[in-house]
């Protein structure tokens, strides 16, 4: 797909269509974009490589980018391997190009590509590189998401190269709104560095940006204020929406059936938004997505071994590995003989950060009741 940025600035990133899993664990069902960028000039920048999965499409969109010339910058924003996959491929091509990138990209370079050191520049924060009528700006990003990572604005046409940041799945040509996969990719992959992407939206303020170009997803240009409004309540980690999140793990059906039951009474109740999902079933990348999302989690699992069923213990495994935190939590558990669900739900979220605990754990034996289903109605009270 053609991406049009401008005259001087050029996509040559590629997408993939057929891949099952990114980063062999996040699904992705409309492919996955590998974005990077030309800016022509008296100088010439290539902004990142790509993953070697797209490496003989990546090389053929840069060859015809360049038109025959030579670059004279790799601007390195990002070592991971989806983005430094075809390093050694420009250097092969191009060898007296120079490397342009943070110092602590400099000390990891050998674990990604050969590079002799008198080929690497590096930069600091607010320092410059010129290539004629652009200007680069280099941003210090460290932990957005990997130690290294610096982002480039080029003043003149007011473009900010964003590495990992503002992106999302999907390949750049998917036909879906934004949000709700940059809001999975973000939660899932940079979420658990809230602090640092704070620290970049106060220096992004500073900027007067027309426009992003993120190492994912599409370029960003007319929501560029939605999208920062999204990235500030996401890294704050403050809830998006008023209403609950509902995560249930059963074994044979009854706590699935008392969490149905929980969506009803809460939405007959008025709850604003009321979400549900499976957690032996659908995709955990997108609970975790849900669970920030919303101002009220509602875990509801089988007691099993002495402790909570598995697909809820490896849930909140991931909600503590994101930082969850500042939520509202509430409890239902299920046994037959010996309930330890709840003990062993609260005990992770106790690990959390400013965690508030709502209503009384409700306790299921078994099969829902009467007397379970009052039980659930007086919980729906207390969370709504």
């Amino acid at each position: 797909m053609r991406v049009e940025i401008s005259d001087n600035i050029k996509y040559i990133g590629a997408s993939v269509y057929d891949l099952d899993l990114f980063e062999s664990q996040y699904i992705i069902p409309n492919g996955m974009a590998y974005n990077s960028y030309v800016i022509l000039d008296d100088k010439i920048a290539v902004m990142d490589t790509a993953d070697k999965l797209v490496a003989d499409e990546w090389l053929d969109n840069l060859k015809t980018a360049l038109d025959g010339r030579t670059p004279d910058y790799l601007i390195v924003q990002h070592l991971e391997p989806d983005h430094s996959g075809n390093i050694k491929s420009v250097l092969e091509l191009y060898p007296e190009v120079k490397l342009v990138c943070s110092a602590k990209a400099k000390a990891m370079l050998p674990q990604f590509a050969d590079v002799n050191e008198e080929q690497i520049i590096t930069k600091n924060e607010g320092d410059t590189l010129e290539l004629g009528s652009h200007t680069l700006t280099f941003i210090m990003a460290p932990m957005v998401h990997w130690p290294e990572v610096m982002m480039s604005y080029e003043s003149s046409e007011k473009v900010l190269f964003s590495a990992d940041a503002f992106g999302k799945f999907g390949a750049i040509d998917a036909d879906e709104k934004w949000t709700c996969e940059a809001r999975r990719y973000y939660f899932n992959i940079v979420g658990k560095y809230g602090a640092p992407v704070q620290t970049v939206l106060k220096k992004a303020a500073a900027l007067d940006i027309k426009t992003i170009c993120p190492l994912h997803g599409p370029v960003l240009t007319d929501t560029i204020p939605q999208v920062l409004d999204l990235y500030n309540t996401w890294s704050s980690y403050e809830p998006e929406d008023e209403g609950v999140f509902i995560a249930y793990a059963s074994i044979h059906g009854n706590t699935a059936e008392a969490a149905h039951k929980m969506k009803e009474i809460l939405e007959e109740k008025g709850c604003p938004r009321v979400a549900i999902a499976d957690l032996s079933r659908d995709d955990i990348a997108e609970c975790v997505e849900d669970a920030f999302r919303h101002s009220t989690l509602l875990c509801m699992a089988s007691s099993y071994d002495g402790g909570v069923f598995a697909p809820m213990a490896d849930y909140l495994h991931h909600l503590k590995s994101k930082a969850f935190q500042n939520r509202k939590v509430a409890l239902v558990e299920n046994a037959s003989w010996a309930a330890s669900a709840a003990r062993a739900m609260k005990a992770e979220f106790e690990q959390m950060k400013n965690i508030t605990f709502v209503g009384d754990v409700v306790t299921i034996k078994t099969t829902v009741k009467p007397d379970d289903i009052a039980a659930l109605e007086k919980l729906a009270d207390e969370i709504k």
